[in-house]
């Protein structure tokens, strides 16, 4: 996987703060490079995990899962199928937590971004 996705996703972040359109675009941005089938990301909904925004089309013999924490609360999951490097996917998963958080199953509970 290039670069390419990573700087696509922060100047998004920079665009926006809307995390439907930070999360589709997230996944699309994936898709674009040519060694990524599918890419999406998935919330935590209390014991579940239920996929939210998607793009590509899937082979899961070649998933990739990476989780997605937010202040130590694993809140998502960021998820490949393709030839990816895990360093990236972190990385990438890291920066789009807070809008992942937004989809999470809080409990309830307050939160802040």
């Amino acid at each position: 996987m290039s670069a390419g996705p990573i700087g696509a996703i922060e100047r998004l972040l920079a665009e926006t703060a809307d995390a439907d359109e930070v999360l589709r675009r997230t996944v699309e941005a994936l898709v674009a490079e040519p060694e990524i089938a599918w890419a999406g990301v998935a919330f935590v909904e209390g014991d579940t995990i239920t996929l939210g925004p998607a793009a590509g089309t899937p082979d899961e013999s070649r998933r990739t899962r990476v989780p997605v924490a937010f202040q130590d609360a694993v809140v998502g999951e960021l998820r490949v199928d393709g030839a990816v490097d895990s360093a990236s996917l972190e990385l990438i998963a890291s920066l789009i937590a807070p809008h992942v958080l937004i989809g999470w199953d809080t409990g309830g509970e307050d939160w802040e971004p």
